[in-house]
């Protein structure tokens, strides 16, 4: 089987260099040519929860060649369009492409590839850019074993194509097959609004997020939001990671406080996590805010859910974008005290 990685970031580098050191033919694609370099010179250094260098062949989109059985989608959502026309000639009709990216962008690739061709997935850790050849894995090990992805056809049939990916990114973590992956893409959307939207919205990690009073009880409504919005789309978060994602919905009568151990213990483990839209405002490249807390916001409009919270993610998030700088957590921290307030007077008057 000819495997690609589509996108070598933090990520991708981690992912493609345990399918390549479990003996899989895979290629690395990016288009840093440096770190394409790096990684053909000196193969991928990986740190953190994991310290290993493992060989691996890495390309440039341009350098494209032949055709992939399967390909793992790990490119940023804001470059879909080009990444998806470069990869499509060198797809045959029984190729298979699995979206491990961010948000729930399924339908998108679909669009592009074929939805025969389309697998939904879900990545369950974290990593940061170290420079070219090198990521840092900042979920830990034990984590990584037992819950690195979930995938599934969009359809929500078994099917047995699944099996075969399941083998290859099981090279790297657990891979679990679901009948609910738009349930998943759901839950971890709400990880991904909840604590990458504010470690970028702060400009800190996730733990600076969890160790910050202010910042969890905004987090705890950006993920009301999120689940409310959700509901409204007809959908379900699913267990994730062995949690049941719908427990952070705020009912009637039920306060921010009660779910604080739950955040602690699902969040812990990764709180070295530095969120890569984070990382992305600090290089001074576009990030997927859009695609992310974007997504909750606009499917909330549409569906009369108000989502304040997750709106000013975006706005914060998108500022720190246009001016090219990282955010100051003491100066944004006030902006959702502020919002904080006008939620307790709401709740008050009501």
């Amino acid at each position: 089987m000819r495997i690609a990685i589509m996108g070598a970031g933090s990520l991708g580098t981690i992912i493609g260099a345990l399918i390549a050191d479990g003996g899989e033919n895979v290629e690395l694609i990016d288009i840093n040519r440096s770190h394409v370099d790096a990684l053909n010179k000196s193969g991928a250094k990986l740190s953190g929860f994991i310290n290993k260098t493992i060989p691996v062949r890495a390309i440039t989109p341009d350098e494209l060649q032949g055709q992939y059985d399967l390909v793992f989608l790990l490119t940023k959502q804001v470059y879909n369009k080009e990444s998806l026309a470069q990869l499509l000639p060198c797809l045959h009709a029984e190729s298979i492409v699995c979206t491990l990216q961010n948000g729930v962008p399924e339908n998108d690739v679909a669009s592009s590839v074929g939805a025969e061709r389309t697998i939904g997935g879900v990545v369950g850790f974290g990593a940061t850019w170290k420079g070219h050849g090198q990521s840092e894995l900042t979920t830990e090990w034990d984590i990584v074993k037992k819950y690195a992805f979930d995938i599934g056809e969009v359809n929500g049939e078994l099917t047995p194509r699944l099996e075969k990916v399941k083998a290859v990114l099981d090279h790297v973590g657990h891979c679990n097959i679901t009948s609910d992956i738009m349930g998943i893409k759901w839950s971890k959307l709400l990880m991904n609004a909840t604590f990458s939207g504010m470690s970028a919205a702060l400009g800190c990690t996730f733990g600076e997020v969890l160790s910050n009073k202010g910042a969890m009880e905004s987090l705890a409504h950006i993920a009301d939001e999120t689940i409310k919005t959700a509901h409204s789309l007809g959908v379900r978060l699913a267990t994730m990671q062995g949690k049941d994602m719908e427990f952070l919905e705020l009912k009637a009568n039920e306060s921010v406080q009660e779910k604080m151990e739950f955040y602690h213990e699902v969040w812990n483990p990764h709180k070295n996590l530095k969120a890569s839209m984070l990382q992305d405002l600090e290089k001074k490249i576009k990030t997927e805010i859009n695609f992310i807390n974007g997504h909750v916001s606009e499917n909330g409009r549409k569906n009369g859910i108000p989502t304040p919270f997750n709106d000013l993610v975006v706005e914060l998030v998108t500022a720190a974008e246009q001016l090219q700088v990282v955010p100051d957590m003491s100066v944004n921290l006030e902006h959702f005290k502020r919002l904080n307030g006008k939620k307790a007077e709401k709740v008050i008057s009501t």
